[in-house]
């Protein structure tokens, strides 16, 4: 991970689009600073695509889509895209799996949310799972005391030993069934919302993240961004950021925009020389 100071300014001012996770890496402790959301405004205002990719709930997603500055919105960790029509008014909501396929997947979550509860002490289910679609979200330090590393880990390993899929956030441990991730419906949001070749055009584009349900995104954008507390993860993130704000939370995207922007300004005023 290198210093996004360091980023050179043509790679920075070619970056056409910018998405970001929204726990930790807007959100400083728990909530969204205003410098965070400035920066979403500031980047849509200066010609940037925005999306929000998040393990967050279906019920906050379409809020987000709905009210933030932002073209959409990847959530659940993949399960589906929102993303809302001003326009015509209309919220597209596109998923992985079909509803009767949900409904089943909800009632095999029941059994393991009692086996993690029953086997890791301190555990809860967490507090946004009523809003969920496709997931099962264990909270192991959100609205509950901080469980050790050993303690989460063992609350991953439970989830796959009943064949799921887990993805270790910064507060919750996700679990699903299924074969997608962030990236696979990165990629659909991609072609059917902005109208991009993410293959051709990854290169223009930076996620930002923070913790290792994010590491499908830092593996394949070149020039993904780390706010500083992913750094709290090292070593344990099966892909990094190329690149890693000086700041945590929300005021390291707000760096990360800064500098996207100042560098397309640049940019735009020689072109318009």
């Amino acid at each position: 991970m290198k210093p996004l100071a360091s980023m050179p300014r043509d790679t920075a001012a070619s970056i056409h689009t910018v998405m970001a996770d929204i726990d930790d890496t807007l959100t400083s402790d728990g909530r969204l600073p205003a410098s965070a959301y400035s920066a979403l405004e500031s980047l849509r205002e200066a010609g940037f695509r925005v999306a929000a990719i998040t393990g967050r709930p279906a019920g906050w997603c379409d809020m987000i889509a709905r009210f933030w500055p932002v073209d959409g919105v990847v959530g659940e960790n993949g399960a589906f895209y929102y993303a809302y029509d001003n326009a015509a008014r209309k919220m597209r909501r596109v998923f992985s799996a079909n509803d009767v396929v949900r409904r089943n997947n909800k009632l095999r979550y029941e059994q393991i949310a009692a086996r993690i509860l029953s086997e890791v002490p301190g555990a809860a289910v967490s507090a946004d799972q009523a809003f969920r679609e496709a997931d099962l979200a264990i909270d192991f330090c959100e609205d509950v005391p901080a469980l050790e590393r050993a303690e989460v880990d063992r609350i991953k390993a439970i989830f796959e030993e009943e064949g799921a899929v887990a993805k270790v956030s910064s507060i919750h441990v996700n679990g699903w069934y299924g074969s997608y991730d962030k990236l696979t419906m990165t990629r659909r949001f991609a072609t059917e919302v902005l109208d991009l070749d993410l293959d051709g055009e990854k290169d223009r584009i930076v996620f930002c993240g923070d913790s290792p349900n994010d590491a499908p995104m830092f593996g394949f954008f070149p020039n993904a961004c780390g706010v500083a507390n992913v750094l709290d993860f090292k070593g344990r993130i099966d892909a990094e950021p190329g690149w890693i704000t000086t700041a945590r939370g929300g005021e390291g995207f707000a760096e990360l925009a800064k500098a996207l922007i100042a560098a397309k300004n640049i940019s735009d005023r020689r072109m318009s020389a």
